[in-house]
């Protein structure tokens, strides 16, 4: 991929605003950026973690209780000054390790996925997104790792909009030309592009256990939305 970011973001959902924020903001340290309104009743509370963001997507409707939890699992950042991993939980049940800088080759963060076929996974990164293998189950993305671990009683995520880590963000130069060059090596479609004012221009892919990924053309990275600028 031709990525304008070299750090993947991270998006979660909730209905409780006040508690996830103080668990990020102050538990986690994680400064507050933005907030955007991005339609729908959602409002996205953005955070900054070592070049990439946390969205915080808050939800104005009551998010589905009902929907699986998706294959992220675990959310890994690493941080100067701390010498031993911390691993926690945010008051809705989301895990992220807190973990020394370079431990485990994280020198941005980390994001660790629950899957049923590791196999599939390794064709999908590996072959239809051409990242980079690191070690086994290991792929790079710009800075980010992806993390795949086996875990046989995962389920194939369902619908975006609901409680937990439900997307991650590849922020790429030209989302028509990567959005159809994975749709035409096999991978299934989440969304096709549309434009989000004049703000950016994204879609949605979905790799082998129905988790979603926005690839996204940002405006302030990429300097236009018009297709043709990789």
């Amino acid at each position: 991929m031709d990525l304008a970011k070299n750090h993947v973001d991270v998006g979660l959902f909730t209905n409780n605003l006040d508690p996830m924020l103080a668990f990020w903001q102050n538990e986690i340290g994680l400064p507050f950026e933005e907030l955007l309104p991005t339609g729908g009743g959602n409002r996205q509370h953005r955070h900054a973690m070592n070049g990439s963001v946390l969205k915080l997507n808050h939800a104005r409707d009551p998010l589905p209780t009902d929907e699986p939890r998706s294959g992220y699992c675990e959310l890994v950042i690493a941080r100067l000054g701390i010498t031993e991993a911390r691993t926690l939980d945010d008051p809705e049940g989301n895990r992220v390790t807190l973990v020394p800088r370079g431990e485990n080759g994280v020198t941005g963060i980390a994001v660790r996925y629950g899957v049923r076929d590791p196999r599939a996974f390794q064709a999908f990164f590996a072959d239809q997104l051409s990242l980079e293998t690191v070690s086994e189950g290991v792929y790079r993305c710009g800075d980010s790792l992806l993390m795949v671990e086996h875990h046989p009683l995962a389920v194939p995520s369902g619908e975006m909009r609901a409680p937990g880590f439900r997307y991650i963000t590849i922020q790429v130069r030209d989302v028509e030309f990567e959005h159809a060059r994975a749709l035409s090596r096999g991978v299934t479609e989440g969304r096709p592009p549309v434009t989000l004012g004049s703000t950016a221009r994204i879609s949605f892919i979905r790799d082998p256990g129905g988790n979603w990924i926005e690839l996204s053309q940002r405006a302030s990275l990429t300097g236009t939305l018009e297709p043709g600028s990789s």
